[in-house]
């Protein structure tokens, strides 16, 4: 069986393996303050080109998002997010557990723009009922989005534009930023990142660590006291080292680049010998996310295999479904994944 249902389901590079055992014995200083955090963050800026940036490390996803979400908000203040974003639907009301609202956007491909927030905003203060509604108090966007799909640096640039004209900081989920950054047609970078938001994440879990998120601030306000967030949020991890060991080798020598790639390639290679038989798909991914449209008929036999997601229901016959490649997928799995589509896809007929 090979699983191509997300991005995290094996372990670790075998080269952050043999550095955790090489350094296993080591005595270290606790909850992020050893000189293995402090390398991987000085990595973390150099690839920023910023000096500017403070660098903490959370160990997942949910526990990042809300964590920053909860320390930008005040209490009577929700966050703007497309109505398919994350932390819309898919971290169990973790924000609403803090005390905020997810005030969600309509979108069909992940994103949102500049203008929905504009009117969101404008839509709120220009209602005289306005201090009986929750007021939006920042943005939260995912680069990669929750459909494979990215912004340009042209969005983004408009994105940050809106959001410093209405005082809302920006905050980018970056889970599966390696794979944005390494898609075909990418045009935003780290250093772009840094220029353009008040807060984002690196993420570690999906791109080849075992576990782990990389917070990079440059909000001079929410820099002040994030350590306290951190620990209150229960995500200050007594072992921190493990946790700064893990990105020193992702970003030492280019490490993460390099995975990040792999996956985007097997991802296209897949996407275009789907094109060529002749499927069509739900969203336009460049990333290591593919979302063909597949007949109903062929799902099973695809499953004694392959596992994958099942995604949107399309029309009576047909299912939108989700193949995820990661940093640890390989060409021979792709090519077995490509040659079981095309025999399905003879006896199917459809």
């Amino acid at each position: 069986m090979t699983r191509f249902e997300c991005d995290y389901t094996q372990g670790a590079h075998p080269r952050i393996l043999q550095r955790l055992l090489e350094t296993n014995m080591e005595q270290t200083s606790g909850y992020g303050t050893d000189e293995y955090c402090e390398r991987a963050r000085a990595h973390i800026r150099r690839e920023c080109g910023t000096e500017q940036a403070d660098v903490h490390f959370l160990v997942g996803g949910t526990q990042t998002n809300t964590t920053v979400i909860a320390a930008l908000l005040r209490p009577h203040q929700g966050v703007l997010s497309a109505e398919t974003g994350h932390i819309a639907g898919h971290e169990t009301g973790a924000i609403e557990s803090t005390g905020h609202k997810v005030l969600t956007l309509p979108s069909d491909d992940g994103k949102i723009t500049a203008e929905q927030v504009r009117r969101a905003y404008d839509a709120h203060w220009n209602d005289a009922t306005h201090e009986h509604i929750v007021q939006p108090g920042m943005v939260y966007i995912s680069q990669s989005t929750e459909n494979g799909t990215i912004y340009s640096l042209a969005e983004l640039e408009a994105l940050s534009a809106v959001c410093r004209a209405c005082g809302l900081p920006l905050f980018v989920d970056g889970a599966r930023l390696g794979y944005a950054l390494a898609a075909e047609g990418a045009d935003v970078t780290l250093p772009d990142l840094a220029r353009l938001c008040d807060v984002f994440y690196i993420g570690g879990t999906k791109v080849g660590a075992l576990m782990g998120e990389a917070v990079v601030i440059l909000n001079e306000a929410l820099k002040r006291d994030f350590r306290y967030m951190i620990k209150q949020r229960g995500g200050m991890l007594a072992k921190g080292r493990l946790l700064g060991i893990q990105f020193e080798t992702l970003f030492e020598d280019g490490l993460y680049f390099e995975i990040s790639r792999s996956a985007v390639e097997l991802a296209m290679k897949l996407h275009r010998a789907l094109a060529e038989m002749g499927f069509s798909f739900r969203y336009d991914s460049p990333t290591n996310q593919q979302f063909p449209i597949l007949p109903d008929g062929m799902l099973d036999g695809l499953r004694e295999k392959h596992a994958f997601s099942t995604w949107e229901k399309i029309d009576d016959s047909h299912t939108a479904v989700r193949f995820c490649t990661s940093w640890a997928t390989t060409e021979s799995e792709i090519d077995e994944l490509i040659g079981d589509l095309r025999r399905l896809r003879g006896l199917t007929g459809d």
